[in-house]
């Protein structure tokens, strides 16, 4: 399976490039709408290499005999049915918001965008 974001972060097949630039953080930043200062680009882009690293490293001692698992300890846990039940209706969602204008919620705007 390949993953691809534009980024240029993983190869195809699972292979993990060596580090990622602060461009791409930048880029990542961007796309979340997260303002960072050029020292906070480098500091973040350090400490993502350190976990496409450790990423890597699980990748190579990863082997097929081994089950995959969410969690090292075997956990059972016991759930009630679901059962349906009456959901709000729009209206009665908007009365708990803060601010609603034309049956939709108001919220501020970010860095910006018209």
């Amino acid at each position: 399976m390949v993953a691809s974001s534009g980024l240029g972060v993983f190869a195809a097949y699972g292979g993990f490039m060596a580090s990622i630039s602060k461009d791409q953080v930048a880029h990542l930043a961007m796309l979340a709408r997260i303002e960072m200062d050029d020292e906070e680009l480098s500091r973040l882009a350090g400490e993502l290499d350190g976990i496409l690293d450790a990423v890597a490293l699980v990748g190579e001692v990863a082997s097929a005999d081994v089950e995959p698992m969410a969690n090292p300890v075997a956990m059972n846990t016991v759930l009630r049915a679901d059962e349906p039940c009456e959901g709000l209706s729009g209206e009665g969602v908007l009365g708990n918001a803060p601010e609603a204008e034309d049956g939709r919620f108001v919220v501020p705007r970010i860095l910006g965008e018209d």
